[in-house]
């Protein structure tokens, strides 16, 4: 049996076209910070090559043999660095919004977290094939067997959404979590549990802090008169928010993706990168790629996405090793989740959660990650028949 060539391909696509829109999106972010012509090209196209490699160098191994070490070795490594990262100087670690999310080392920066995401699925995999299966058990015997795992879970809310202040993170693998749990084994039941405490626990986490509270009100006030609309005055009035502030970021998300329309203004011909959009490299990518290359050209990268999506779900299907079911499976579900929460947030359908575009987006630790992710899959697709 081979690799699976389209998926390999598939991804070495998605990664040339952000390698292209890394020339055409940060110009004003290099013109303002007075970066050479060519910085955010450059070091995606080395990036975007190294991933290249690695995919297919990972390829070549035998799953049976190394993928255990490997998963093991990034789940471990990056759960250590994770925890220790916060009691480094500055000089060894980059923060955001005064939280440490990046260490630093010569030349570059990695942010741990994606790593990890992939480790975690690994590690959900491998214990899940261990401890769940299809047997009947009562609501109360499967709360015990699910029980460790919320214990590791609360531990991964508090390095991510507490100690890095990134809880976009944590609903992506408390999503990839749940359904992973659901096909390992437990029942619906469970699984509509599990979902209902993510929300409970994700509710806690916006009123415990105000600048999550401040998204939420701002994401609010970009579709209230909408949604209000469809309610009695008597109801919209106790439900408007009148001192929201300006969603301006999500206005010239709405914006570009109009004056983009069904063809693009071009590639390079985009106007709201002008610094309207201040992270169109980064999070609100698909909005300046929209208005570059048109809902025709989005709809044709997003088919390309869902191509990719179904060859790691075929990959799943047809493993008759849980672990590498349940690993594949996992992969394929932080690929939908991030897309899907990043499509969301630039067109206001949920609040904005700081979630890159996979393969897309500028930076260097996501598309490393996904890589290693998608390289593990593409040695497991040797032991299947595609």
């Amino acid at each position: 049996m081979q690799t699976d060539k389209i998926l390999f391909s598939l991804c070495a696509l998605v990664i040339f076209i952000g390698i292209i829109f890394s020339l055409s999106l940060p110009v004003f972010t290099t013109l303002f910070f007075d970066y050479p012509e060519y910085h955010f090209f450059i070091r995606q196209f080395a990036v975007g090559m190294l991933c290249i490699s690695i995919m297919w160098l990972l390829s070549q191994i035998d799953p049976d043999k190394f993928l255990i070490y490997i998963g093991f070795t990034i789940f471990l490594s990056c759960l250590l660095l994770m925890g220790v990262m916060h009691y480094l100087p500055s000089s060894l670690v980059t923060s955001a919004g005064g939280a440490k999310r990046w260490i630093r080392l010569p030349g570059f920066s990695f942010a741990p977290v994606e790593f990890f995401k992939i480790g975690f699925v690994y590690f959900l995999a491998w214990s899940f094939a261990r401890k769940l299966n299809d047997k009947k058990k009562s609501l109360k015997e499967e709360l015990l067997l699910i029980l460790p795992y919320i214990a590791v879970f609360m531990l991964v809310i508090y390095l991510i959404a507490v100690m890095q202040n990134d809880l976009g993170q944590v609903v992506v693998l408390a999503l990839t979590l749940a359904v992973m749990a659901f096909f390992a084994g437990t029942s619906l039941q469970l699984f509509m549990l599990s979902i209902l405490g993510s929300i409970f626990v994700f509710l806690i986490a916006i009123f415990t802090s105000s600048h999550r509270i401040l998204r939420i009100k701002t994401w609010w006030a970009t579709i209230q008169n909408m949604v209000l609309s469809l309610f009695p005055e008597r109801i919209a009035s106790v439900l408007r928010v009148e001192d929201a502030p300006e969603p301006y970021q999500i206005s010239h998300s709405l914006n570009a993706i109009k004056h983009g329309g069904l063809f693009g203004e071009g590639i390079g011909n985009g106007l709201f990168k002008l610094g309207y959009l201040s992270e169109v490299h980064t999070d609100f990518a698909l909005a300046g790629i929209a208005e570059e290359i048109g809902a025709i050209g989005v709809t044709m990268l997003t088919l390309i996405m869902m191509g990719i999506v179904y060859r790691i779900f075929k990959i799943a299907s047809r493993s008759h090793n849980k672990v590498y079911y349940l690993f594949s499976l996992g992969i394929g579900l932080l690929l939908v989740f991030s897309f899907l929460m990043n499509a969301y947030g630039i067109t206001s359908i949920t609040p904005i959660k700081g979630i890159s575009v996979p393969f897309i987006s500028y930076g260097g630790s996501s598309i490393l990650a996904l890589s290693i992710g998608i390289g593990m899959v593409l040695m497991i697709s040797k032991k299947v028949k595609l």
